[in-house]
C-alpha cells in the first residue's frame, strides 16, 4: 500500500498528534504522501516537523483549480452527478463544487505518486473531499474522527453518515467520540474503532528530580477560544489570590479571545500573576511544562456546542510528570484518572476549579505523587509506538496490499536520473515581460525536453487566455506566502548562509529582491532535490537571483534568458552571468562578453513566434547542460 494523508490545513500548531502519528509510520518504513488543501494560518512550526521525510504538497490557488474543473468537464472526469446530488441534498454551505475541485487535483497527485489509500484526520471538509476523491479516482480512504469535527464543523449528520459509509474504516480518538459516532452512524458502527492519539516519549525523558518552585507555577496551553474555558481559570486564579496564595500562571496559546482575556486579567489586577505568552514552539512548550508545578485546562462546551474531546496537551503534561487539573468533559476522563493522576471538576465550576488548585498548591507531596502516576499512565497507554498499532492493523485489513517499506522514491530517483529533469524557474506568471512563455514551454515539450515549470508567484490579477489556461495545468506553483515564510524561519542556518554570501558580494541585488528570492530558494531547495533536477533555467534576472542561490545550496547548473529591461543593476548582471553555464538574449555585446554558451535569441524578439531551428538548438543546449552536470555528480560520488 502507498499511503496518503489528506488535510484541510497542515500543519496546525495545536494538532501535534497528527505529526506524531505520521512520524511513527515513517519510522516503520512506511512512505507517505502528504496533501494539504489549504495553507497554514501561521508561519510558526514545531521543530519536529522537519523530521518528516514526506514533503507537504499544497493545492494550487482556487483560480488554477477552476481551470482543472473546466478541463475535467471537457474530458468527462468531473463528478457532475455527485456534485449535483450533494448540492441538492445538503445545500450550498457544504461547497460541493469546491470539494470536488480540490479532490480532482489531489486525485491526480496521489495517483501519480502511486498512492493506494488515503487517510484523513477530522470528519469535516477534508473527509468530504476524500469522498469526491474516491468517486473520481477509486482511491479508498479512511477517517480519524475527533469530536468537534463531526459534532459541529461538518454541520450535517446525513453527510457524516455518507462519509462514514464510503470510508474503509473510521477511527475515533476516544471511547466517548466512538459512542457518539455510532449513535449518529449506526450502519457504520461495525467499522468504527477507538484509536487513541499517542505522543512520542522521546521528547519527555523521565524526570530526574521533581520540580518544586519557591513560587508555584501553574501552566495552561490551548487556543484562546471559548471552549478552552480560560475565563474560568482566570476567575479561579482570582479566588486563589484572595485566599493569599503566591503563584504564577502562564497561559500559552493565541486566538480571538486574547484581548478579552487580557482585559479580564487587568480588571482583576492579576497582571503580576497571569501571563498570556502567545503561541510557542513545541520545544518551548515542553520546557515550560517541565518547569511548572501544576497543569490546568478548564475545558467547557461553548454556545455553539464545541468542546475539547481529548486534548493532547494533557497527555504531554502527564508525560512531563505534572499533576493535571481539568474537567469531566468528553474524553478527558479517559486520560486523567481523578484522584490518581490529577483532579477533575465539573465544567464551568469556578469554585471547584479553585479548590482543586488550592489542594495541590498546599500539598507538594500530592503534586509529586499525581505527577508520577500520570507519567506511568502515559507510558502504559499513550506511547505513540503503542497507539499506532491498532491503526496499522486497520490499514492492513484494507483489501489492497499492506504498507511496505520505502521503495518508490529510489525508483523515482532512477527515473529522474535517466531523464535529466530541467527546472524552468518563472518568477511570476503570467508576466507581461515574458510574453508567450507558454509557447516556449510547448516547444520544449515538443522537443522532448523534460521540463518542470516552477512558478514562484501567481499573478492573480491577470486574465488568462486559452493558451495560458492549457499551460496552467502543467505548471507547479509554490505554496502560500505563509508556508514560504515558515521555511525561512525554520531554516535559519541556510538563510544566514545566503545572507552572508550576499554581504560579501561587491554587486548586490536590492535587499527586497534578495529577501523575496531567498525565501523562494529555500522552498524550492527541497522540491529540486525531490525531483532530482540537475539544471535550472531562469526565465528572467529576478528568477536568476533565486537560481544562483539554488546553485549555492545544491550545486545545480544554471542558465538564464536575458530580458531587455530589469530592476537589477548592470553591475549585478555582469557579476551574475559568469556563474551561468549559458543562456540566451538579444544583447549581442553582452553575450559576446561571456565565456559560456550564450546564444543570440532568434525567436523574433520576445514574441516567441517560431524559428524551429533555434528551438532545436536551444533544446539541445538545455539537455547538454543538464546531462553534463548529472555526469559530473555521478563521477564525484564515485
Amino acid at each position: 500500500m502507498r499511503l496518503g494523508y489528506l488535510y484541510s490545513r497542515y500543519p496546525v500548531i495545536s494538532q501535534t498528534f497528527c505529526d506524531a502519528e505520521m512520524l511513527a509510520l515513517e519510522r516503520r518504513g512506511i512512505e507517505l504522501e502528504i496533501g494539504s488543501i489549504y495553507p497554514p494560518l501561521t508561519s510558526l512550526r514545531h521543530e519536529h516537523i522537519s523530521r518528516l521525510l514526506a514533503p507537504i504538497h499544497y493545492a494550487p490557488p482556487q483560480q488554477i483549480l477552476k481551470i482543472w474543473e473546466n478541463n475535467a468537464k471537457t474530458t468527462g472526469k468531473w463528478p457532475r452527478e455527485l456534485v449535483d446530488q450533494h448540492e441538492r441534498k445538503y445545500g450550498p454551505s457544504v461547497k460541493a463544487g469546491q470539494r470536488a475541485r480540490n479532490a480532482l487535483y489531489f486525485a491526480e497527485y496521489f495517483a501519480r505518486n502511486g498512492v493506494d489509500h488515503v487517510h484523513v484526520h477530522f470528519a469535516n471538509r477534508a473527509a468530504h473531499t476524500a469522498l469526491f476523491l474516491k468517486e473520481i479516482s477509486g482511491i479508498s480512504f479512511s477517517v480519524t474522527a475527533h469530536g468537534q469535527d463531526f459534532m459541529k464543523d461538518l454541520g450535517n449528520d446525513d453527510l457524516l453518515r455518507e462519509i462514514c459509509a464510503a470510508a474503509e474504516f473510521v477511527a475515533a480518538e476516544t471511547d466517548y467520540s466512538r459512542e457518539l459516532l455510532c449513535q449518529r452512524c449506526p450502519d457504520s458502527a461495525a467499522k468504527t474503532y477507538r484509536v487513541y492519539n499517542g505522543i512520542d516519549l522521546e521528547h519527555f525523558p523521565p524526570p530526574v528530580s521533581a520540580t518544586i518552585n519557591p513560587v508555584p507555577r501553574i501552566i495552561s496551553v490551548g487556543r484562546l477560544v471559548a471552549f478552552k474555558g480560560f475565563e474560568y481559570l482566570i476567575d479561579a486564579c482570582a479566588e486563589l489570590a484572595r485566599r493569599g496564595f503566591d503563584f504564577v500562571c502562564d497561559i500559552i496559546g493565541d486566538g480571538p479571545l486574547r484581548e478579552t482575556l487580557q482585559a479580564k486579567i487587568d480588571i482583576l489586577n492579576l497582571s503580576p500573576r497571569i501571563n498570556l505568552l502567545g503561541s510557542l514552539s513545541q520545544r518551548a512548550v515542553f520546557e515550560k511544562l517541565r518547569a511548572a508545578d501544576i497543569f490546568a485546562l478548564s475545558s467547557v462546551t461553548d454556545q455553539q456546542g464545541a468542546s475539547d474531546v481529548f486534548p493532547t496537551v494533557i497527555i504531554e503534561a502527564m508525560a512531563a510528570a505534572r499533576p493535571v487539573v481539568s474537567t469531566r468533559l468528553a474524553g478527558i476522563p479517559e486520560s486523567v484518572v481523578n484522584d490518581q493522576t490529577g483532579v477533575l471538576v465539573s465544567p464551568g465550576d469556578t469554585t471547584a476549579l479553585a479548590q482543586a488548585l488550592d489542594r495541590l498548591l498546599r500539598d507538594a507531596e500530592l503534586r509529586l505523587r499525581y505527577g508520577r502516576a500520570g507519567r506511568a499512565r502515559v507510558e502504559q497507554h499513550f506511547r505513540i509506538d503503542e497507539t499506532i498499532r491498532p491503526l496499522l492493523e486497520l490499514f492492513e485489513r484494507i483489501s489492497v496490499p499492506a504498507p511496505k517499506p520505502r521503495q518508490r522514491r529510489a525508483s523515482q530517483r532512477e527515473a529522474a536520473a535517466a531523464t535529466h529533469q530541467i527546472a524552468y524557474l518563472i518568477d511570476r506568471w503570467p508576466d507581461k515581460d515574458l510574453p508567450l512563455i507558454e509557447r516556449e514551454l510547448e516547444e520544449m515539450k515538443r522537443h522532448n525536453v523534460p521540463i518542470v515549470p516552477l512558478v514562484c508567484e501567481l499573478n492573480s490579477d491577470a486574465r488568462l487566455n486559452r493558451a495560458m489556461e492549457q499551460t496552467a495545468l502543467a505548471l507547479e506553483f509554490l505554496p502560500d506566502p505563509m508556508v514560504i515564510e515558515a521555511e525561512w524561519r525554520v531554516n535559519r542556518a541556510l538563510a544566514q548562509k545566503l545572507e552572508e554570501e550576499r554581504a560579501q558580494q561587491n554587486s548586490r541585488a536590492p535587499s527586497g529582491i534578495f529577501l523575496r528570492q531567498a525565501r523562494f530558494a529555500l522552498v524550492l531547495r527541497r522540491l529540486v532535490m525531490e525531483k532530482e533536477i540537475s539544471h535550472v533555467h531562469a526565465t528572467s534576472f529576478r528568477a536568476l537571483a533565486c537560481a544562483l542561490m539554488l546553485k549555492k545550496l545544491l550545486d545545480v547548473t544554471v542558465s538564464v534568458t536575458i530580458e531587455p529591461r530589469t530592476e537589477l543593476s548592470r553591475d549585478w548582471i555582469k557579476a551574475a552571468l559568469p556563474r551561468c553555464v549559458g543562456g540566451r538574449g538579444h544583447d549581442r555585446k553582452l553575450l559576446e562578453a561571456q565565456n559560456g554558451s550564450f546564444v543570440l535569441d532568434k525567436t523574433s524578439g520576445f514574441h516567441l513566434t517560431g524559428r524551429a531551428k533555434f528551438w532545436q538548438q536551444w533544446a539541445e543546449l538545455l539537455l547538454r547542460w543538464s546531462c553534463s552536470n548529472r555526469k559530473s555528480k555521478i563521477e564525484n560520488r564515485k
